[in-house]
């Protein structure tokens, strides 16, 4: 899947707008970057919906996971 240019753009607006709304979260996953964040390790994340419905999965990173977490939140 190629991006052109304009889609490029349009993403690093999206991404620096979720980090000025959601400041704690490239913050935390800064701070566990150091220690947490490495190839192997597990990602849970749970979300629940409006209605109080709970989903939640998990994934062991790969080293381009582990790439793709540090070039979005500029580790």
């Amino acid at each position: 899947m190629a991006l052109n240019p304009v889609d490029l753009v349009t993403l690093g607006s999206k991404i620096q707008t979720f980090k000025e709304q959601h400041p704690k979260f490239p913050a935390f996953v800064k701070k566990v970057g150091k220690e947490a964040i490495a190839e192997g390790a597990v990602l849970e994340v749970k979300v629940t919906s409006t209605e109080g419905q709970d989903y939640v999965t998990n994934l062991r990173l790969t080293s381009e996971d582990v790439e793709l977490l540090n070039t979005i939140f500029g580790k």
